[in-house]
């Protein structure tokens, strides 16, 4: 029989909070990853408590993977299956909202942060359907907006769009990621206020890109230093460019795309200003040289728009422009994966819970692992049957993994267990 040490009840010699999970989302947020993150983090308690720090972890996950309900009601879920096998003499007293929010606050958002970026890497395999344009891996990026609830806190941290006539009723997170086109998962993310235009955060997620990607991105992200900084990562990029410059033609290539170049803005202004004055001294053009695709496609409307793409992929027999445009459509894969976590996973409308700038930026957090979780597990499912991942519901794989967190008691389950191909369709 069990006894209560420390505010925790034992179960055969093992604390109750020692066994408290979130289910199949525990495989790769293990609990030895989870006390290594801790005391990396500084986040180890020096006595006992009723919620140890890595209950927490699990805790604030747990809060992603049931968004919808109360603070209260996601420590029950948790340990109630636990409590129904009777196999402790005292039972373990579900703590208090406000006991909750003060663990939480302990905590702080570092943690969770640091897991995402241990735990979050490209999953897709050389095999895995819809993954890869040869030997590249199809990448993107893009950003969504989370609305937060109304404090004088996250106010002034965030900020909220402001409107002349339809003002935003709640302050805003903007979070920019890379995701993995052929399967779902955000590999890495940044976060901050609303104002901060989203090609700030994409220019801090370059020192994630690897020399076998490619990554693509809409006409939103363009600018030429991001292009240039993006560039000498090494690896590819795909990009949509905005409306408005003209690329000129160096060379025709035999696909129908052409080899161009980029004109840094203050080298085109300057050249203006010589042709304004009559000047005879103006320089050779130079640039950053690029690929053009240009191609049209019938928008929603029915009209015809064209779109012009720009790669560091120059040579047309390595990759043809049909098949980069192709690459291209694959972007809107990455944005579906941003839908799940704000549709799915937070729900419709949905606000964020936390009330204060460093609880807002955990959850985040959080809800990126949970999602990272989910899309490795469906893209381990995929693999086994042989299938594109895009074949699996996100949904329906997220109810398979809330009845097992509840059925399996939080347990953390075996790296054996697996979540079949069926349930996940």
């Amino acid at each position: 029989m069990g006894e209560v040490v420390g505010g925790s009840a034992e179960v055969a010699g093992t604390r109750l909070t020692d066994r408290i999970g979130v289910g199949v989302v525990t495989r790769l947020i293990n609990r030895d990853l989870v006390d290594e993150v801790l005391a990396e983090t500084g986040r180890v308690e020096q006595r006992s408590r009723l919620l140890p720090a890595r209950v927490v972890v699990y805790y604030v996950l747990g809060l992603c993977l049931f968004f919808g309900e109360s603070y209260e009601e996601v420590m029950r879920l948790l340990v109630d299956g636990l409590r129904f096998l009777g196999t402790w003499r005292k039972a373990w007293k579900i703590p208090t909202t406000g006991a909750i929010t003060q663990a939480r606050q302990r905590l702080g958002a570092e943690p969770l942060r640091e897991l995402f970026e241990r735990v979050a890497v490209p999953c897709a395999q050389r095999g895995t359907q819809g993954a890869w344009l040869g030997s590249r891996r199809l990448m993107a990026i893009d950003g969504f907006i989370l609305d937060v609830p109304d404090t004088e806190n996250n106010d002034r941290a965030f900020g909220r769009s402001v409107g002349v006539k339809n003002p935003a009723p709640f302050p805003q997170v903007r979070v920019v990621g890379l995701g993995e086109c052929g399967t779902h998962a955000i590999v890495a993310a940044r976060l901050g206020p609303w104002r901060i235009n989203e090609r700030v955060f994409a220019e801090r997620l370059i020192a994630d890109f690897e020399q076998d990607m490619l990554v693509i991105a809409d006409r939103e992200f363009y600018s030429y230093r991001l292009w240039e900084a993006a560039a000498d990562s090494g690896a590819d990029l795909l990009w949509r460019m905005p409306a408005g410059p003209n690329l000129p033609v160096v060379r025709a290539l035999p696909d129908g795309s052409y080899e161009s170049f980029l004109l840094d803005p203050r080298v085109r202004g300057r050249r203006a200003t010589q042709r304004h004055r009559g000047s005879a001294n103006i320089e050779e053009p130079s640039g950053i040289p690029v690929r053009v695709i240009e191609y049209e496609v019938t928008n929603r409307e029915g009209k015809g728009e064209i779109f012009c793409l720009i790669t560091t992929i120059m040579d047309p027999d390595a990759v043809s422009a049909a098949e980069l445009a192709a690459a291209y459509e694959q972007r809107w894969e990455f944005e579906s994966s941003l839908a799940e976590i704000k549709t799915h996973q937070r729900g419709r409308g949905g606000v964020l819970r936390s009330k204060s700038p460093q609880m807002i930026e955990q959850e985040i957090w959080a809800f990126l692992l949970v999602h990272y979780a989910i899309r490795h597990l469906m893209c381990e499912a995929a693999e086994q049957a042989d299938i594109d991942p895009d074949r699996l519901s996100f949904m329906r794989s997220l109810r398979v993994i809330r009845r097992r967190v509840t059925d399996q008691a939080g347990f953390s389950p075996s790296a054996s267990s697996r979540c079949p191909e069926d349930d996940t369709r």
